[in-house]
């Protein structure tokens, strides 16, 4: 761990628990700060509380009083979840308290560089295809942030000839200000969590984080064919990488129908991809390009980019069951990313969609709705998706209580080589805990069959 001392003898307040805040707090403490937790969950079968205080720490339960703040601290460590409306984020504005996420913490203690990966989709498929490359070329990484394993853990535990590839979100990087990954990707940019930044500038600001403290040493790897994201890059530092499908690029990595380039030149033939999809083809150019910065031979990736089939939830083939294949991209939790799906098949589809209604509209699956045969329901939005389904003149229509009895209803509709899809276009709360349960609710519900 790099520079633990560094946190010795501060007072520091750690706002939410869950894995990240439980981590940051052990980690602060084992550095010799003073560290006091507050968790809004109630007491009752908070088992983190209870493990907390087993090492020493004070942990407050069940809610954010504002007065916690007046003990002062020189530190707010807060779970990426909490808004910064949350009131005592405010107080701890107005006192000029610096606040901070786990992978601002992540960043300050790792011995090993961070390549930092950001965007509205595709950060979990291009994490994991980058860490599956490195891996098979011997750059001993590790995988940390928004994908599922705590970044301040990993950080901990990592060497200087590694490498942590890092998924990132706006929430997290919200609550950066030293953060300086060697390598950072940003995939797209698209209006999401505005419930949460409250305006797609506040929500763009926060993503940019991933390149603020950049330098010419530092590569930012982005998205060349989207315009909207060049003024959030502009005053970027970093040695810029562009990648693109707009046809073969002199600069950074790109593709047209046959190849994949790197400066201009024959890289990979893309007859040898497995992972279907333009939208996971940039995905491909990111890791790819990546991965070449950090000296992984062409073979490595080309075996890789030969055998990767995607990851759990996002577009994951699970099954074929008489001539059906059953498709679980329960990830996609907005219309862009059910779009990017719909967009990967050209053969009939039976699709399940709906859930938590936030109120956004669906418009934007209009134009790939011409190979859905069926629409089946689900969630609280199952009524609007119902009448957005008719006006793309769908006649078959349903609505679905359960995962079990969607997927009765989809086999049930379905014929020989058609896919049986679910993309919910829409978050999960409603329903289920996260996007995993629902997914995985999915898979069960495919072998039962």
């Amino acid at each position: 761990m790099n520079h633990p001392d560094q946190f010795s003898g501060m007072k520091i307040l750690v706002l939410g628990l869950a894995k990240s805040g439980f981590a940051a707090a052990t980690m602060l403490h084992e550095a010799g700060a003073k560290v006091v937790v507050n968790d809004a969950s109630p007491e009752e079968g908070n088992q983190e509380a209870h493990l907390l205080r087993e090492k020493g720490i004070e942990v407050i339960c069940g809610g954010h009083p504002p007065q916690i703040l007046d003990d002062g601290f020189d530190l707010l460590v807060k779970n990426p979840g909490i808004p910064y409306t949350n009131t005592v984020i405010e107080k701890a504005e107005q006192r000029g308290i610096p606040i901070w996420t786990e992978v601002e913490l992540a960043y300050r203690i790792s011995e090993a560089p961070i390549i930092a990966v950001t965007g509205s989709n595709g950060k979990t498929t291009t994490t994991t295809l980058l860490y599956h490359i490195l891996n098979i070329g011997g750059k001993k990484p590790l995988i940390a942030g928004n994908i599922g394993t705590v970044a301040t853990s990993v950080a901990q535990e990592a060497h200087a000839d590694q490498l942590i590839v890092m998924e990132v979100s706006s929430f997290q990087l919200a609550g950066t200000e030293a953060f300086q990954p060697n390598i950072a990707i940003w995939t797209n940019l698209y209006d999401a969590h505005l419930d949460y930044h409250g305006s797609p500038y506040a929500y763009a600001k926060a993503k940019a984080n991933i390149t603020k403290n950049q330098t010419a040493d530092d590569y930012l790897i982005y998205n060349a064919d989207q315009p909207e994201l060049y003024e959030h890059i502009n005053s970027s530092n970093a040695t810029m990488v562009p990648f693109s499908l707009s046809g073969r690029s002199e600069s950074g990595i790109s593709a047209d129908e046959q190849f994949i380039y790197w400066m201009g030149e024959p890289y990979v033939d893309r007859a040898m991809i497995k992972l279907p999809g333009k939208h996971n083809l940039e995905n491909i150019l990111a890791a790819t390009a990546a991965a070449i910065l950090v000296d992984c031979d062409k073979e490595t990736v080309e075996s890789v980019l030969s055998s990767f089939t995607g990851v759990r939830h996002r577009m994951q083939f699970v099954k074929e069951i008489k001539g059906r294949k059953f498709y679980n991209d329960s990830k996609a939790t907005n219309t862009l990313a059910t779009k990017s799906a719909l967009s990967s098949f050209e053969v009939p589809t039976i699709l399940i969609a709906g859930g938590l209604d936030r109120g956004h509209s669906f418009e934007e699956l209009r134009e790939h709705m011409d190979h859905v045969k069926s629409v089946i329901a689900v969630g609280e939005t199952a009524e609007r998706f119902q009448e957005f389904a008719s006006s793309c003149g769908i006649s078959q229509i349903s609505v679905a209580e359960t995962m079990d009895d969607a997927i009765q209803q989809a086999y049930g509709q379905s014929a020989v080589g058609d896919i049986i899809l679910l993309s919910p276009a829409c978050a999960s709360w409603d329903q289920y805990k996260n996007f995993e349960q629902r997914g995985d609710a999915f898979i069960d519900a495919v072998m039962k069959l």
